[in-house]
């Protein structure tokens, strides 16, 4: 299984690099993935909305389709000059998002990536999660918002807040490997997963 995480300029730090982590242990655990972090569009490096400088050796595209998306967020509450609200306004990343769901791929959003899923449409009349800062924006998109950590419609899943991340990487272990599996990755990290995983 091939997991990508999206990173754009001003993308945050934990929101995408936590749940990277937590599947790079689930791969050492056993998990049968391959994880990669890809740019949202072609280029060496990336920028975090805190100004580390990352290199990323791949972009997101069509034909390198991933079999699960993360899609993380940083930047839209503050409306800040870089970060997901500005990738929704440039438009390129949500069409690719649309793209790529319409041709099979899991989407998944931390906090406020998954404005950007609503951006593409996937969220419209669908549960979501969100957080608390966005969650009025993101009715606006007819989605509903759920006050669970993860919500999880098998094609589409978003996930609350900021530190959500790593609960989604566990869920998507779980799910796409075992709980055994993610059981060991969380005792392995000393760390206690949280709140309620919604299904449809």
């Amino acid at each position: 299984m091939n997991i990508q995480i999206v990173l754009f300029d001003g993308f945050g730090e934990l929101v995408a690099l936590a749940p990277f982590e937590v599947l790079k242990r689930g791969i050492e655990a056993g998990a049968g993935f391959q994880v990669e972090l890809v740019a949202s569009e072609p280029k060496s490096e990336v920028i975090t909305s805190y100004g580390i400088q990352l290199a990323v050796h791949d972009h997101l595209r069509i034909g390198n389709k991933p079999d699960v998306l993360i899609v993380p967020g940083g930047g839209w509450n503050h409306k800040a000059d870089q970060g997901a609200r500005k990738e929704a306004e440039r438009g390129e990343l949500p069409r690719l998002i649309r793209e790529l769901h319409a041709a099979g791929t899991v989407v998944a959003g931390v906090c406020t990536g998954g404005m950007l899923l609503a951006e593409a449409g996937v969220l419209k009349q669908k549960q979501a999660a969100m957080h608390y800062l966005a969650k009025d924006e993101l009715k606006r998109y007819d989605a509903d918002v759920l006050d669970y950590r993860i919500v999880d419609h098998g094609d589409v899943i978003t996930a609350r807040g900021v530190t959500s991340g790593v609960d989604l990487a566990l869920w998507i272990i779980e799910r796409f490997a075992g709980a055994s599996i993610a059981a060991a990755v969380e005792h392995r990290m000393e760390y206690e997963r949280r709140g309620v995983i919604w299904r449809a």
